[in-house]
């Protein structure tokens, strides 16, 4: 039965070749959407499960807001371009999780989570949706799939996902974590998780700007990070993310196509 299983998931995997809205890279997800969007709603309801849920009313209301506006902004963009049937299986949701990190995620399905560690960065509702964009486009680009993909050619064997949950629940659970974004992982997926988080960048600026959020506010929001990192980030070569150097730079480079959806609002 594995044996089929890998033969299947090989075949899928050199045959299921699509395109990332916006940017238009070819990737490589065989993980069918269906699955994973099952498993993220699982997965959502027990981190908020084990989770304290954020009282302050006011910030509650700013990542709700601008959540549904960055919602709005993407339904539009994806349907005017052929991939509305991306969005299949897509229950929104956007919640403030009280914790002193400085992060955010995106889940397929659309269930969003921001940690109150990084609203004193975020400051206001444009540099929520710096941060709502970028995670908003984790999900979008299939980023995810291609890192579960990954992750279970080299941890699995290349089982199909069902499969892996049922033979390796704990380490299955994990390897969605990560590839998620709501843990950190470093080994082979590192270059190519770089390579998703300017992809995201990029499309998470787009993105902003349709909802009404001036562009030009996303590389204060990472001059903002760099500040609070307090020059600690490990080398580019080891982190998952680009230094916040190459991240600004970019994003100033990507401004002017950014600003022709902020500017026809």
């Amino acid at each position: 039965m594995k044996k089929i299983a890998l033969s299947l998931s090989l075949l899928i995997l050199l045959s299921n070749c699509s395109t990332v809205p916006i940017t238009g890279r070819k990737q490589t997800a065989w993980i069918p959407a269906g699955e994973l969007i099952a498993m993220s709603f699982n997965q959502y309801n027990q981190v908020l499960g084990e989770s304290q849920l954020s009282n302050n009313q006011q910030q509650v209301a700013m990542v709700k807001n601008v959540g549904n506006k960055i919602k709005a902004a993407t339904e539009k963009y994806m349907t005017d371009n052929g991939f509305a049937d991306k969005l299949k299986g897509y229950e929104w949701e956007f919640n403030l999780i009280e914790d002193k990190q400085v992060n955010a995620w995106a889940m397929p399905g659309g269930k969003v989570a921001f940690y109150t560690g990084i609203m004193p960065i975020c400051q206001d509702e444009t540099g929520i949706a710096v941060v709502m964009g970028h995670e908003i486009s984790h999900a979008l680009a299939n980023h995810g799939n291609e890192r579960m993909t990954h992750g279970l050619m080299q941890q699995a064997g290349g089982v199909a996902l069902a499969i892996a949950l049922e033979e390796k629940p704990a380490e299955t659970q994990a390897l969605f974590f990560a590839s998620y974004g709501i843990a950190t992982t470093i080994g082979g997926i590192l270059p190519f998780s770089r390579t998703q988080e300017s992809e995201a960048d990029e499309i998470g600026l787009i993105l902003m700007a349709m909802a009404g959020y001036n562009p030009s506010e996303a590389p204060k929001f990472w001059e903002r990070m760099q500040v609070n990192s307090g020059g600690q980030a490990p080398p580019e070569f080891l982190s998952t993310h680009p230094s916040h150097e190459t991240r600004i730079k970019k994003l100033n480079k990507l401004l002017p196509k950014a600003m022709k959806y902020y500017n026809t609002k």
